[in-house]
Formats: structure tokens, C-alpha cells, sequence
């Protein structure tokens, strides 16, 4: 009978135990970047759903001699979302392992302390600013071409192993998509190739090391990757158990290389939540137009129609005239714009030439959607293109909470009406110049329910609110 007792003691205990174990990992997480639980489609940040807005002018920002001053730009904007690859393959970027200046070549047994300087830098300066920092640990492109050719991985960069024990190519000429180098196919249920993943694991260790002493940080295994679904999960699984073993909740996701949405390998991401908790859809970029929304607003439907809508992301807006995707800088902007407004739950512009960065232009459109997205009840509202008539293709996009809050937004100059019902009371209208962020009081009047919006030219949005009757 005593046996007994201590038994069930013992039991009630573990049971009282392992409820505030979890009761702590809990509120540890509460303040720190997670899916919003009123609102699963965004993210939430310190108890408060938060609509992720940024631009940077590099991706690997950590590598970036003006650091602080593009954070403090970005806040002074109204930003609060960059990315980070852990790349190095641009001139006066630092690897992260030790360079024998006598040799010329790396140990991979040995850190370079500046690289993770950098590294902890970036994450303290976000974290005060409570900028959200997207990490993409391998930077893919950092292991092909003449990037390769540099790379500390590379065997005849180092003196940790041989390309005969590692099988490692000492040239890969190929674009990633081919999947020639076999650097991504270390893992167990590929190659098993121990002797490369144990450096590649003590890389993300030791990346880990750093970023998981912040709530503050999203984490994406590959940037533009065709490689097997097993790499990311594999990865995926590593790094939430390392945060599970610290108390840590941590939001991983994958980013594919194809353009089309629809394109199987899309699917690992959309159709498994248990292995990624957001999901990256930058690709949808380089898409124009209507075809733009109406591609990104499917992606959505599909996860609500699944039961597992969560957070969507688009870390890269491509777009600039002076690159080659995207479409230009017109289109860029209107990409941004839309996005925001389909429901991406953070919008980036992409670094230069192939996005705004965080130029002039990118600055306006980052302040002036933040003012539009705060003047209404945004993440109660929806995409709301049926109550625009008299609509041509991509002439503008309506985003609301019928009944109470509209944001119409004209990629060019044009004329819509909205459906905004029998108000009963008059509205308030507001018309935004969104490059120059010039906010315009209008008085329209409704007419059986119906408002008439023109649009004088580019890129403007109108804010209309009926008020609320007393």
C-alpha cells in the first residue's frame, strides 16, 4: 500500500511537472515572434499582431559596414522586417571559419570570431529596434560556380577533409537548379556522408549558439533551393528539436526555387505544418500584374481550405529598373502593394538591382502602406475585389471589413466604384499618394450605396471608414 501511495505521489508529481514545463515554454514564447493566435494568417510580437513591412539594401545584412544606420532607416520609415542570409560570397564579406594567413586556406575546426560578431550585432540591433529578422541558413548560391571556387566547404579551401572522404567536388559549373553539388545531399536518408554533415551540423550549432538567445528571429533553410524535400525537413526537425532541448519555440520554413506557386515542390511547405510552421511564396514575384494577386490570394485560399492557414511570407519583392526580374520598378511597387493586401503576412523589397532595397522609392511605399495599413482594422479585413465595379484587370484592388473599413489601391490612374452599402451616415475618405506620402482629406458622397474613386495617377490608395453610429 505505501508502494502504492509513493507511486501515485511520484506520478502526480511528474504530471504537475511536465504541466508547468509546458506552462513556462509558453510564456517564454508569449512575447516573442509567433503565429498570431486571434489571427493564424499573420504573425504576433510581443502579445500584438503585427503586419511585417522591410527592404534592406544587401540580403546577407549582418555582412553590412552601415548596419546600424539601415536599421535605424528602416524603423524611421515605419519598417520592422529585413533578411539574413549567412552568406559570404560578396566582396568584404567574412566566412565563418578561421583563414591560416600562412596557408591560405581554412580550418573548418575553428571559427572566425568577426563573422559571428557580425552575426550577434545584426540580432542585438534588430531585437532593440524589435525589427524581425528572417535567417536563411544556406545561402545556395554561395555553393556553386565561381562561388564554390571560394567557399571555406569547398576541399581544397581547407584542411579539415579531403574531396576523396567527403566526395566533394573541387568545381561545380552548374546552376543550382541541377542539384550537381552534393554538399545537399549529406544527410542520412541520402548520402549519410558523416564526415561533411558533422561540419555542416556544428555550422548551424553554432549559428543556433547565437540566435536562439532572441525571440526575435524566423528561420528559412535555403534560399531559390531544387533540391530534395528530405534536406529541409531534415534541417527543419534538427533546429526546432535544438530549440525544444532550450525551452525555445522557434518558425521554420523552406524556400523552393520555381516561379509557379502550383509546382509540386511547393506543396512540402503548404501541405505540412508539423515541419513548417509559415510559408515562403517570394517566387510568386516574378509574376505581373493581376496574375500577382490572384496567384498569391489562391495560395491562402488553399491553406484555409486545408484547415491549416498560417502565416505567408514574401522576404523578396523583385522589381527595379535597373535589373533584370520583377518587371521593373512599377511593377515592383505594385507587387509590394498587393501583397500586403492579399494577405502576405510580410512583405519585403528584395536587395538592389534586383528589388528597391531600402532606396527613396522603397522608403515612401514602406512608410505610406504602414500609414494606410494602421488607419483601418487591417487584420480583421479581407480582399474584397467583388465590391469593385466597372473594373478592368489589375485597375485597382480593394482590401476591407465591409461595413466599416476600405483600402482601395490604384496601381495607375483609373476609376472604380465601391460597394460600401447604405452607410446612412457620411464617410470619411482619405486619398494617399503613396510615393510621397501626402494624405488628401476627400469628401464623397455615397449614392445607393455606391462610391465613385478616381485615381489621378500612380500608385495611390483611398482609405474610406464609415463611423460608427452612436
Amino acid at each position: 500500500m505505501r508502494k502504492l501511495l509513493l507511486l501515485f505521489v511520484f506520478l502526480g508529481c511528474s504530471f504537475c511537472f511536465n504541466d508547468l514545463s509546458a506552462q513556462n515554454l509558453s510564456a517564454q514564447n508569449h512575447t516573442g515572434i509567433q503565429v498570431s493566435q486571434e489571427f493564424p494568417q499573420y504573425w504576433e510580437y510581443k502579445g500584438e499582431p503585427l503586419m511585417l513591412l522591410g527592404g534592406s539594401d544587401e540580403d546577407n545584412l549582418f555582412q553590412l559596414s552601415q548596419l546600424q544606420e539601415q536599421l535605424d532607416l528602416l524603423v524611421s520609415v515605419g519598417g520592422n522586417y529585413v533578411r539574413n542570409t549567412m552568406s559570404s560570397r560578396d566582396s568584404g564579406n567574412v566566412w565563418a571559419f578561421y583563414l591560416d594567413p600562412e596557408t591560405g586556406l581554412y580550418d573548418l575546426n575553428q571559427w572566425n570570431p568577426e563573422y559571428w560578431r557580425r552575426f550577434r550585432e545584426l540580432l542585438e540591433l534588430a531585437s532593440e529596434r524589435e525589427i524581425v529578422v528572417q535567417v536563411e541558413i544556406w545561402a545556395t548560391f554561395d555553393f556553386y560556380r565561381e562561388n564554390w571556387e571560394i567557399n571555406p566547404f569547398n576541399p581544397m579551401n581547407n584542411t579539415s577533409y579531403s574531396a576523396e572522404r567527403t566526395k566533394l567536388p573541387l568545381e561545380v559549373s552548374t546552376h543550382p537548379i541541377y542539384c550537381d553539388n552534393p554538399f545537399f545531399w549529406s544527410i542520412p536518408s541520402h548520402q549519410n556522408n558523416m564526415p561533411l554533415l558533422n561540419y555542416q551540423q556544428r555550422f548551424v550549432d553554432k549559428l543556433l549558439s547565437y540566435s536562439l538567445d532572441f525571440d526575435h528571429v524566423l528561420y528559412c533553410i535555403d534560399n531559390e533551393t531544387s533540391v530534395t524535400s528530405d534536406w529541409g525537413r531534415f534541417w527543419s526537425e534538427y533546429i526546432r528539436k535544438k530549440a525544444a532541448e532550450m525551452g525555445k519555440v522557434v518558425h521554420v520554413t523552406e524556400m523552393w526555387d520555381p516561379w509557379d506557386l502550383d509546382h509540386i515542390s511547393h506543396r512540402e511547405t503548404f501541405n505540412h505544418p508539423e515541419i513548417y510552421s509559415f510559408v515562403e511564396i517570394s517566387q510568386n514575384n516574378h509574376q505581373r500584374g493581376q496574375n500577382q494577386w490572384d496567384n498569391g490570394l489562391r495560395q491562402i485560399e488553399k491553406l484555409i481550405k486545408a484547415g491549416n492557414l498560417r502565416p505567408v511570407n514574401n522576404i523578396k519583392t523583385y522589381g527595379n529598373d535597373l535589373g533584370q526580374h520583377g518587371g521593373g520598378t512599377h511593377n515592383g511597387i505594385q507587387s509590394f502593394i498587393r501583397s500586403t493586401l492579399f494577405g502576405s503576412a510580410a512583405v519585403r523589397f528584395h536587395r538592389p538591382t534586383s528589388g528597391l532595397g531600402l532606396g527613396d522609392t522603397a522608403q515612401a511605399v514602406i512608410k505610406s502602406m504602414r500609414m494606410a495599413t494602421d488607419r483601418i482594422d487591417f487584420f480583421q479585413a479581407k480582399p474584397h475585389n467583388e465590391l469593385l465595379t466597372d473594373r478592368e484587370e489589375n485597375e485597382a484592388y480593394c482590401r476591407a471589413v465591409p461595413g466599416k473599413d476600405y483600402l482601395v489601391y490604384f496601381p495607375d490612374a483609373g476609376s472604380v466604384n465601391l460597394d460600401v452599402g447604405s452607410s446612412g451616415s457620411g464617410l470619411e475618405v482619405d486619398k494617399l499618394e503613396i510615393l510621397t506620402g501626402q494624405l488628401t482629406k476627400l469628401k464623397i458622397d455615397e449614392r445607393e450605396g455606391m462610391v465613385k474613386l478616381k485615381s489621378p495617377g500612380k500608385h495611390f490608395i483611398f482609405i474610406i471608414q464609415i463611423p460608427t453610429q452612436h
